[in-house]
């Protein structure tokens, strides 16, 4: 291509991209965008290709086919060495731009899957955040110090919202999910009791039947909450439908709402016993919540997701500290 003086008139060019839709361009021009800033930055078609590790050849005609698809010259040729024209220097800082943010994305990725310091994003419950998930991630940076976390407490439904989107690597969640595009596994079970406030009626017993509390006004969680889900079916298989006084987003609110006499609700352990409330044992039925760990169905897992994925299914069981029921 010969070099055009000031008093050239500017080049016709056929093929260009002027007419095409911009995911077809993007999708021509990337593969000789790295070309382009080597030879711009050596203004040397030979040293640029040794340094780039391609054939001149190769890297000739991709500056040439990317002019072509450009409409414009990128560079003047002086011989053996280039300069950049006009067009050729504005392109080149939004593309050295583009190449620098490739760059750092996938030191980033590579560093996430790395197998000693790679991360993982898990979700959980909010209930689970106060002891359950940092006695679980205390016990496996015992053997994996460097591992990184990203932790997202939710409920269940978003949660999974999140797996599917690509979001989380794993998530604890109750019930246990059965759908087609997720894994899913039973890790443990928790015990449900009846909270009622220490003056109230039943506050003296230590077990109770849930149809006893039938009459009463309940606390639950928002509806699309999996503990919700799982009193509202205790409460049917007890032969009555709760009468909602408060519904909240976390169970340690719920416990608060119970103390200060404004109903009673069905709930977990707590990590630290509430003062003003009274815990009582559910018996007639089997008031449980199962905790299971979730993935997304064919997801390839990097080495510290897996690693961490084999550490929560070697807990079952065990997943929940003086709290489980299961064998």
């Amino acid at each position: 291509m010969k070099h055009q003086h000031s008093s050239d008139p500017p080049p016709t060019r056929t093929g260009g991209l002027s007419d095409r839709p911009g995911e077809e361009i993007v999708r021509l021009l990337a593969p000789r965008l790295a070309y382009f800033a080597g030879v711009a930055r050596t203004e040397h078609v030979t040293r640029a290709a040794h340094e780039m590790q391609v054939p001149q050849s190769t890297l000739s005609r991709a500056i040439v086919r990317l002019e072509q698809d450009l409409g414009v010259d990128l560079f003047a040729r002086h011989g053996r060495t280039v300069s950049l024209t006009p067009a050729g220097r504005a392109f080149l800082v939004p593309v050295e731009r583009a190449l620098g943010e490739v760059e750092k994305a996938a030191e980033s990725v590579r560093a996430d899957a790395d197998p000693e310091s790679g991360k993982v994003a898990f979700g959980f419950l909010h209930t689970m955040g106060t002891e359950t998930v940092p006695g679980l991630l205390r016990a496996f940076r015992s053997d994996h110090p460097r591992i990184r976390f990203s932790l997202v407490q939710n409920y269940g439904e978003a949660m999974l919202e999140r797996l599917r989107a690509g979001e989380l690597d794993l998530c604890l969640t109750s019930p246990v999910p059965d759908a087609p595009d997720l894994v899913a596994r039973r890790l443990d079970e928790q015990r449900l009791r009846l909270v009622v406030p220490e003056d109230h009626r039943l506050a003296a017993r230590r077990r109770v039947r849930l149809a006893e509390a039938a009459d009463e006004s309940f606390v639950t969680l928002e509806p699309g909450y999996g503990l919700r889900r799982i009193t509202d079916d205790l409460c049917a298989q007890a032969g009555f439908t709760p009468r909602i006084a408060f519904e909240g987003e976390e169970a340690e609110t719920l416990r608060g709402l119970v103390a200060a006499g404004l109903g009673v609700a069905l709930l977990p352990p707590p990590a630290v016993p509430r003062p003003g409330v009274v815990e009582l044992a559910v018996t007639g039925q089997r008031a449980v919540r199962e905790i299971g760990v979730a993935w997304l169905e064919g997801h390839p897992d990097t080495p510290p997701v897996a690693a961490f994925k084999a550490f929560l299914l070697s807990r079952r069981g065990r997943l929940l500290p003086g709290q489980s029921t299961a064998g």
